[in-house]
Parts: C-alpha cells; sequence; structure tokens
C-alpha cells in the first residue's frame, strides 16, 4: 500500500508541477523513447542475471508492492512450531519425532502452522537443526556457526532481486541519454523540416532525458530498496528460529528458549509475553480455528 501512495504522489507531483507551470501533457506521450528506454533495460537485465534470478525479481516486486513483511501471527506461527518441537526434542523418545521431522507435510504438529508448513525453505531449515539436536552429540556452537552460516547464505539469495533492480535503476539515466541522443540525431536529419516540426523532435528526445531519470530515481530505485526492506524482515524469522534453538540446546526450557528468539523481533512488531504463552499453549492458529 505504501508503494501506491509513493507512486501517486511522485507521479502526481511531477506531473501536476508541469501542467502548472504552462506544460501539455500530451508532448510527454513518447511512446518510442519509452520502448528504447524501457526495452533496453530489459535486455541487460536478462543478460546480466540467471533465470532463477529474474523470476525472484518478478516475486520479489510483488512482495515489496504487496507489503508482504512478517507479521504479528507469522512471528507467532513460528514461536508456536518451535515451542511444539522443543517440547517434543525435550519430552518424548526420538523415534516419536522422526516422523513429523523427516516427513513435516504429513506431520500433525506442522499442520497446526499452515503458513510456516507453507515456506518450504523454512520448513526444511527447522527440520535439519532438530534433526542434528535429535542426534546429540553436536556441540553448541558448532550449530550455532553451521545456522549463521547457512543465514548468510539465505540472506545473500534472497537479495540478490534487489541488487538486480538496483542495478537497472543505475543504468536508466544512461538508458535515457542514449534515447536522448537518438532523439537528437533524428532532429538533426530533419533541419529542413519547419520549426514546429523540429520543435516537435527535439522535445521529444528531452522527454527520453527525462523518462530515464524519473524511472531510476523515482521508480526503480526505491523499488529496489523497499525489495530490500521486504526480504530482510523476512530472513529475521531464521534469526528467531536460531536463537530460539540454539537457548534450548543450552538448557533452556521452551517457553524461556522462545524468550530468546522473541527479543530479535524488532520492538515496533514484537508479540508480547502473554500473546506468546497463548499461543504456545493453544497449539496454533489451525488448532483455534478448529
Amino acid at each position: 500500500m505504501n508503494f501506491g501512495i509513493g507512486m501517486i504522489i511522485a507521479i502526481g507531483c511531477v506531473l501536476g508541477g508541469f501542467l502548472a507551470g504552462g506544460g501539455h501533457l500530451g508532448v510527454l506521450w513518447q511512446p518510442y523513447e519509452l520502448i528504447v528506454i524501457c526495452g533496453s533495460a530489459l535486455g541487460t537485465f536478462v543478460v546480466a542475471n540467471p533465470m532463477n534470478t529474474i523470476k525472484d525479481t518478478g516475486k520479489a516486486t510483488v512482495e515489496a508492492i504487496k507489503g508482504s513483511s512478517p507479521k504479528a501471527r507469522d512471528y507467532l506461527d513460528i514461536l508456536g512450531i518451535l515451542y511444539t518441537l522443543m517440547r517434543e526434542l525435550r519430552g518424548n523418545a526420538r523415534n516419536e519425532l522422526e516422523g513429523h521431522i523427516d516427513n513435516p507435510k504429513e506431520s500433525e504438529l506442522f499442520k497446526k502452522y499452515p503458513k510456516v508448513l507453507a515456506d518450504k525453505e523454512m520448513t526444511t531449515f527447522i527440520c535439519d537443526y532438530c534433526r542434528l539436536i535429535m542426534i546429540g552429540n553436536a556441540r553448541t556452537h558448532e550449530i550455532e556457526a553451521l545456522m549463521e552460516e547457512e543465514i548468510h547464505t539465505i540472506m545473500r539469495d534472497k537479495l540478490k532481486p534487489s541488487h538486480a533492480m538496483q542495478s537497472v535503476a543505475d543504468s536508466l539515466p544512461a538508458l535515457g541519454i542514449v534515447a536522448a541522443v537518438l532523439g537528437v540525431i533524428h532532429a538533426m536529419g530533419s533541419l529542413d523540416q519547419p520549426p514546429e516540426v523540429l520543435g516537435e523532435l527535439i522535445g521529444a528526445a528531452l522527454v527520453g532525458t527525462m523518462a530515464g531519470i524519473f524511472l531510476s530515481y523515482g521508480i526503480s530505485a526505491p523499488l529496489a530498496h523497499s525489495i530490500k526492506v521486504t526480504r530482510e524482515k523476512r530472513v529475521r524469522l531464521y534469526t528467531i528460529i536460531k536463537q530460539s534453538l540454539i537457548a534450548f540446546m543450552n538448557g533452556a526450557v521452551p517457553l524461556v528458549a522462545l524468550e530468546h528468539g522473541r527479543k530479535t523481533i524488532s520492538a515496533y512488531a514484537r508479540p508480547t509475553i502473554d500473546a506468546v504463552e497463548n499461543e504456545t499453549m493453544g497449539g496454533g492458529e489451525a488448532a483455534k480455528a478448529a
């Protein structure tokens, strides 16, 4: 929603200021200039990135526009499934938990938290480290180092769309100049035309420069930053998992271990202790709905 409001303000002020100064909006409609700028930007984007990054950039763009950052429900779901698993690890035999860890899609424990189960990468992350804890001979500092390395890798992969979009933003002003130069070349080839025609051709060329700069600093760069912020917030969920499981390995009871994870959540989004206790005792969103 913020993205839409911001774009309305930015575009509205640019066009409104142009109109207030006596300009005519029809002059700004230069589709061939936009084809040169946007087409070349798309081409260089495809050249510079592998297909999985291209696809992920589309997904990340939708997430940024929709504002798909973790909400209170997401944090409670993560803390809820962690509490359930740590309680099982603490009180039940290994073979009783293996089925849940090896096949989370069929696990009644995971089915209580459908949003967590829907995120395959996060579910795998949780199951992998619960499996290591079940083995029993892994040292806490080794597991912590392994988690930090994996989270670093996840963060690097998740931010590739942001870097790709920022590269496009950096190139757009220069591509706008390319469009402008082509427009000037066209104008120079029409010097035998009347001043009205030459003025229109030169105006079209200048629109290319303006469009490249605006598309860069007014749309692509803010979108790249929004993708980065959204993805960083999503990766913070892995830190919650890490802190909670490490505290549990160090001997903390499940509720205390959850506090280690809860404290890593930003204060403005952090659920209260009471909310976490109600969640863990209630058995998850799906269980409450049932």
